[in-house]
């Protein structure tokens, strides 16, 4: 199979603006050398509610409403948003696979418009990609929980499925990350559901559940989460925040698009850059700039250190952006003492996991040496006094409690000092 068989020449953007539940047709994106070039069509420019689909920002050039074709931003294969709106890992195994075979093992064999084309349409935030601009076709396939997490343990194990579960995993497929995960519809409420597999060593599932936990009783905003089985195995749903209801989307755009960033250069990703955007473009940034700094202060106190830039977002409304709930907390395995978050939250380049440091940059994030330490108090408190009780309201074993308490969990490191 050649590259001409597996890259279409073009596609075209769908968007739900603000408040409909029907979608209308925002532009073109072409594959142009190695890029995706962007263009908004004109019925969608002669709208009176056209929104811009990416504000522009100190770090990178957004789409504004303009005629012609805008190219990516320097060192960007795509405009963010719409790298946003295709699967990572995951969900790019799963469509090689199925185009490929199981043979199939680099999902650089494929190009991004055809991940962005054979993806779901229930992808997250307001956009979809369509082969057509006059026709509006929904790729949904939704499959019980059961036969998700069946299909992705045996696409994990490099096993054979039926075409029925190969469908149902690749368009509940589109959203990102490395671990199985699918989109599950219930009733009204929809979800992300993500699930353990036969190879995994570590409690995954379990540690997320109670890392999200834990932040919500620490006063974070995080999306409701809910611990099953599934199969013989955990699952984790987490209810999904860009879904308001009555068939409305909101647009959601990661940090590391809104930072202008490359998946490859998202180690060069910051709090302190997302500190200053959340200055000149969020809503209520004084709030939200304590919110994000108790984010960071969580993830120090539960083992934390996935928090890259992919991993927090914001809405986008044509006018402002606002952050959304939290997501992906989730203590991570240790195998040192001393653990450092993804990104760095102190000026001078600070990504220790040491809440001494958090509270030395508590300027940064508009707070007070005091302020500071009574939100990290506060969290230290809360998570030492609740953990056992909130193991056993969301069923996690004792094997997986035993195993996360001050090991990922309030690990004595995080009291260093110096």
């Amino acid at each position: 199979m050649t590259t001409s068989d597996i890259a279409p020449p073009k596609a075209f953007v769908w968007v739900w603006l603000p408040g409909h539940t029907v979608p209308v047709v925002a532009g073109v994106i072409q594959a142009v050398d190695s890029e995706l070039v962007f263009a908004y069509g004109q019925s969608y420019l002669a709208r009176a509610d056209a929104i811009p689909l990416q504000p522009d920002t100190d770090h990178a050039n957004g789409l504004p409403l303009v005629d012609g074709a805008q190219r990516p931003p320097d060192g960007l294969d795509a405009h963010g948003v719409i790298r946003d709106a295709a699967p990572d890992s995951w969900g790019q195994q799963v469509i090689l696979r199925r185009r490929l075979g199981r043979g199939a093992g680099d999902t650089g064999d494929l190009p991004l418009l055809t991940y962005l084309l054979e993806s779901g349409s229930n992808r997250i935030g307001a956009l979809d990609v369509q082969a057509r601009p006059d026709v509006y076709v929904a790729r949904n396939n939704h499959g019980t929980l059961e036969e998700l997490v069946e299909a992705g343990d045996r696409l994990t194990r490099g096993l054979a499925f039926s075409p029925e579960l190969d469908d149902a995993l690749t368009y509940g497929s589109s959203v990102g990350g490395a671990r199985p995960k699918a989109l599950l519809a219930d009733g009204s409420r929809e979800f992300i559901a993500k699930f353990s597999v036969s190879t995994d060593v570590f409690p995954w599932m379990q540690a997320e559940a109670i890392g999200m936990e834990l932040a919500r009783r620490c006063g974070v905003n995080t999306a409701p989460t809910r611990l099953t089985r599934a199969a013989g195995r955990d699952v984790l749903l987490v209810e999904r925040f860009d879904r308001p209801g009555a068939g409305t989307r909101r647009l959601v755009l990661s940090a590391l698009s809104l930072l202008g960033l490359h998946e490859q250069a998202a180690r060069h990703a910051t709090y302190t850059d997302l500190v200053d955007l959340i200055r000149l473009r969020f809503r209520s940034p004084s709030a939200t700039l304590e919110e994000m700094f108790r984010r960071i202060v969580v993830s120090v106190v539960i083992g934390n250190t996935d928090d890259h830039a992919r991993n927090h977002a914001a809405f986008w409304d044509g006018a402002s952006l606002e952050l959304t709930p939290a997501f992906d907390l989730c203590p991570q395995p240790r195998s040192t003492g001393e653990a450092f978050l993804a990104m760095a939250y102190g000026r001078s380049g600070q990504r220790q996991a040491r809440l001494t440091s958090c509270i030395e940059a508590a300027g940064t994030y508009g707070l007070s040496t005091n302020q500071a330490t009574e939100i990290v108090d506060h969290c230290v408190t809360v998570v030492r006094d609740a953990y056992d009780a909130a193991c056993t309201d969301l069923g996690i074993t004792d094997a997986a409690r035993d195993r996360l308490w001050q090991r990922e969990i309030l690990h004595p490191s995080i009291f260093y000092r110096g």
